[in-house]
């Protein structure tokens, strides 16, 4: 019972809107891409705030691509590629593999947890997979919060995220601009 307290009233009105994370999820088109088209035609459902964005291979991201999405504002990122031996490029998820791994060393640098960002072999075929990748995906970031690094740039813009670099204050410590520099370096190359 409320007791007749307004305060009691508008909780049970208006929920608590809890955090809802921002993902990210790079697909090829041959067949992670042509999974999330699977889940729709089964009427899957998988968490409304992930953002697909398709590409023809996996192997065209970048770490900079990666390190961006998360400077934008994501709070996960996922690259979602064809099973292993299937790539239509041949070596396109292997590459795509390494990527991220030197992605996820740069993030861990930076501060931000590595488990925001993964890599996950999706076949065509496999519409169910790609649901469950979303909704995984999207409890992991809901778990760890809000994306750090999108916090500290906001703060330090005094409230407001701010989209242009130009105008963005920098960020304390680590920041995107030294991560972007190292992940112009090529994985496994000496320096």
């Amino acid at each position: 019972m409320n007791e007749g307290k307004a305060e009691n009233v508008t909780e049970t009105i208006e929920p608590k809107v809890s955090f809802q994370p921002k993902v990210v999820a790079y697909c090829c088109t041959y067949c992670a891409y042509t999974a999330g088209d699977l889940a729709g035609s089964m009427r899957l459902e998988y968490a409304p705030n992930v953002r697909v964005v398709k590409i023809l291979c996996t192997g065209k991201i970048d770490a900079i691509m990666l390190l961006r999405a998360f400077e934008d504002g994501a709070d996960a990122v996922y690259v979602a590629g064809c099973a292993l031996g299937d790539c239509h490029f041949l070596e396109g998820n292997l590459r795509a593999i390494q990527t991220v791994a030197h992605a996820k060393r740069l993030l861990g640098e930076a501060g931000v947890e590595p488990q925001r960002l993964e890599f996950f072999h999706i076949p065509a075929s496999a519409g169910p997979l790609f649901a469950q990748r979303a909704n995984e995906m999207t409890a992991r970031a809901r778990q760890l919060g809000p994306n750090r690094l999108r916090a500290r740039a906001k703060q330090a813009a005094g409230g407001k995220l701010v989209k242009d670099p130009d105008k963005q204050p920098p960020l304390p410590k680590a920041t995107f601009g030294k991560l972007i520099r190292d992940a112009e370096r090529v994985p496994g190359e000496s320096d």
